[in-house]
């Protein structure tokens, strides 16, 4: 039976323990009284994968089965999320591509012919041929993609947009908005959005999408969340199916990282400094190559259909059974190490945005609606924060770096005076509807998400991490987790309460 979260009080027999920093891993001996939040094991997948697609799809929740929603001369179109999800990339077979599969034999059983699959993308970049068939399989690639039916989703295309409410300039994609169904098939490993505003954020126009990822939706207003989701649903019928995944995002030979350290055979410990002395001596681009390449074993603990904000509600709950981890109080003091891969690096590179984002936002931000830094509290965090960009990926993210964090790093200010400018930049538009760029305001968005750390800490220290990068985010670089204590003393004093966040896997906080 898997283990629930677990918390170790660090003591004088605790063995060094494992931090990610980037595309490499250190052993840290923490503070006496550390508090260490291990995640917890993966749950039980489903005993029949097959078995439990048809059960979902034939006893969904708040809808009818979905045999009898098809019908022949409909317009079904099957929407699915992208390759950020799940992060790492999971191995073959993709579980999206057995989901579609089942939906798309019985689309075939009923008689219907109109059959369209787009990729619920938003503003991330497009994916390419190779990825199309990574997720949904050979099958249903040679299937639709020579014939244009399956494709990316373009937030910037004026004939590949919709308008579902002219009141409130909401649009979607095109072939959504006039499909007599749409089945939405929905990956989650945490507790993220599903449900209608969900699938708006996937497949919005740029301006739809940013009201669900602006400024005021980070900071807790959900106006414009309920607005959208419930234009969207009065526009079109959706049918979701959420498939909730296990932690077993370490395969081999890196699988001894899913145990706990004290619980390693000699074997890991060799493995360990194996893996350590290949990576350091490894170079750098081959180094990351190699760690793109890494994929996870994950299994499907529950899969559920229906009604989008009934089965958004049942899969949050077996999510949050999944990677919630109680602790009886905040600390003064935070760690957290950052690895290499994040959802928005796939296939790329992890520049230093994007690692303040996993920390600051995807790590830190896992609560249920108190972090496990009090208010006031710091923050000490691992990853090198090299200064290294994709051009390919990433090109907004270089200028916004160099031109507007320089003096610019409050949201409100860069909000005002810099948003609509990376939103609506002609070049950056070309990149990502042509190209495989990311879209040029997807960098304001993510900052918005990782300032709420930089509101509630007082200090936030990288160890190991290259200082004209960290000086240019308004953070601080420290050598060592002594040195990087040391800097935080002045705020939280010489014997603070410190925790560390041993994740990945993902950890989802819940103070008590």
């Amino acid at each position: 039976m898997a283990r629930s979260g677990f918390v170790l009080t660090v003591d004088d027999r605790t063995p060094p323990l494992v931090v990610h920093e980037g595309d490499g891993f250190r052993l840290e001996r923490l503070p006496l009284g550390t508090q260490v939040v291990y995640p917890a094991e993966s749950m039980a997948p489903v005993a029949d994968l097959r078995e439990a697609v048809d059960k979902a799809l034939d006893q969904p929740l708040e809808a009818q089965p979905l045999d009898s929603l098809l019908r022949p001369q409909m317009r079904l179109t099957i929407v699915f999320d992208d390759i950020a999800v799940p992060t790492p990339t999971m191995r073959r077979p993709d579980l999206r591509g057995a989901v579609v599969e089942a939906v798309l034999t019985r689309a075939a059983r009923a008689g219907v012919d109109d059959v369209e699959l787009v990729c619920a993308n938003g503003l991330d970049r497009r994916l390419t041929a190779a990825e199309f068939q990574h997720l949904l399989g050979e099958r249903v690639f040679r299937s639709f993609y020579a014939d244009g039916k399956l494709r990316n989703h373009d937030a910037e295309d004026p004939d590949g947009l919709a308008v579902v409410s002219g009141s409130q300039g909401i649009s979607i994609n095109a072939r959504v908005a006039t499909s007599d169904l749409v089945v939405a098939v929905h990956l989650t490993g945490g507790p993220s959005e599903g449900g209608t505003a969900g699938l708006a954020a996937g497949l919005g126009s740029t301006a739809t999408i940013g009201r669900l990822r602006g400024l005021q939706a980070v900071q807790g207003d959900r106006t414009a969340a309920a607005e959208i989701a419930a234009a969207v649903d009065a526009a079109v019928p959706i049918f979701e199916i959420d498939v909730v995944l296990d932690n077993d995002i370490f395969s081999p030979p890196l699988d001894f990282l899913g145990r706990r350290e004290w619980e390693w055979r000699i074997r890991d410990q060799a493995r360990m400094r194996g893996v350590r002395r290949a990576l350091a001596a490894t170079p750098t681009r081959l180094r990351r190559r190699l760690l793109s390449a890494a994929q996870a074993s994950f299994h499907a603990t529950m899969i559920i259909a229906g009604a989008p904000e009934a089965v958004q509600a049942e899969s949050r709950e077996r999510a949050l059974a999944q990677h919630l981890v109680e602790l009886a109080g905040q600390a003064d003091v935070g760690l957290i190490g950052v690895p290499q891969r994040n959802p928005f690096s796939v296939d790329s590179v992890t520049n230093p945005i994007l690692a303040a984002w996993q920390g600051l936002g995807a790590t830190f931000g896992a609560h249920t609606g108190r972090p496990f830094v009090r208010e006031g509290g710091a923050l000490v965090l691992y990853h090198p924060m090299t200064a290294d960009f994709s051009g390919l990926h990433h090109p907004s993210y270089v200028d916004f770096f160099a031109d507007v964090l320089i003096s610019h790093p409050d949201p409100a200010q860069i909000q005002a005076d810099f948003e609509t400018k990376f939103a609506t930049d002609p070049w950056y538009a070309h990149l990502y509807r042509t190209s495989y760029a990311f879209h040029g305001v997807h960098p304001c968005h993510l900052w918005y998400q990782l300032s709420l750390a930089r509101q509630h800490c007082s200090d936030i220290v990288w160890v190991g991490a290259d200082r004209r990068s960290v000086d240019r985010l308004g953070f601080r670089a420290a050598s060592t987790l002594a040195d990087a204590l040391e800097i935080v003393a002045a705020s939280v004093g010489r014997t603070p309460t410190i925790s560390y966040l041993h994740a990945p896997p993902q950890i989802v906080v819940d103070i008590r």
